[in-house]
């Protein structure tokens, strides 16, 4: 059963957004840990799945974090990645890294408010809609937002990922 967030727990994604006026809002969802993916998530709060962004990190060649925002239903084509991080090779990292590394859970894992500033690209395909949903930081809760929003908050750049 899907519902608007009712505010009564704030995500550092949260958070960081309300700091700054960014507007959004919160979609809570039933969490089913056999299906924490985007795709699942997308058939819970009613969305396409294209417009349903994950979250991905990964590690290139140098050792560099580096954030990749895609569709939902899509795979990240990690030659296009490693180009645009400027690298020769990104791999992505291991699931016990995800907390230590952004501070989130695997399932939770949002763009905003990770524990440092990595570099991070959003799919240019997030481009071609008004808003876009993303992990608002706990597995439960998607935050939706423009996609310039997004891109603005993390400082992130658009790029052909898929």
């Amino acid at each position: 059963m899907e519902r608007v967030w009712d505010g009564l727990l704030k995500t550092n994604a949260i958070r960081i957004l309300e700091s700054q006026n960014i507007s959004h809002s919160l979609i809570e969802y039933e969490v089913d840990e056999e299906k924490l993916d985007a795709v699942s998530v997308a058939l819970k709060i009613g969305f396409e799945p294209e417009r349903v962004f994950k979250t991905l990190v990964a590690r290139t060649d140098k050792n560099e974090i580096v954030v990749f925002v895609i569709p939902g239903n899509y795979e990240l084509n990690l030659k296009k990645a490693a180009s645009i991080s400027e690298s020769k090779k990104v791999e992505m990292i291991k699931v016990t890294e995800i907390q230590p590394l952004t501070g989130y859970i695997r399932g939770g894992c949002s763009p905003i408010g990770m524990k440092k500033h990595y570099k991070t690209f959003i799919d240019e395909t997030a481009q071609l809609f008004d808003t876009i949903s993303v992990s608002a930081g706990s597995k439960g809760i998607q935050m939706i937002i423009s996609p310039a929003d997004l891109l603005f908050v993390i400082c992130g750049k658009y790029a052909d990922l898929l």
